[in-house]
């Protein structure tokens, strides 16, 4: 089948910022433009279903969960304490029983 050639003009950020995507997806532009094609033609219209979320969620869980503890680090007063109370709070928690170990 014979080859031709489709030229597009694009916003250059948003051809940089497609780039991005297509590269973390292990693909280049023109492969994106001929999947996009073939599967117009599959679809018999506009097809999409290949994305990538906009965040990183395991990190923003990461986030959350040490925003958790430093709220309630600050709330309970802990987070003025020196390391030599710390360590002395937990020798007495272990001593009265309150840790594990």
């Amino acid at each position: 089948m014979a080859s031709s050639v489709v030229q597009i003009r694009v916003d250059e950020q948003l051809r940089n910022e497609a780039a991005e995507v297509y590269e973390r997806l292990g693909i280049d532009i023109p492969t994106a433009v001929r999947m996009f094609l073939k599967r117009s033609v599959l679809d018999n219209g506009i097809p999409f279903a290949m994305t990538l979320p906009k965040e990183d969620f395991i990190m923003s869980k990461a986030v959350q969960a040490l925003d958790e503890i430093q709220e309630s680090t600050m709330a309970s007063g802990a987070a003025d304490m020196t390391l030599d109370e710390i360590n002395a709070e937990i020798t007495d928690a272990r001593r009265t029983g309150g840790g594990r170990g």
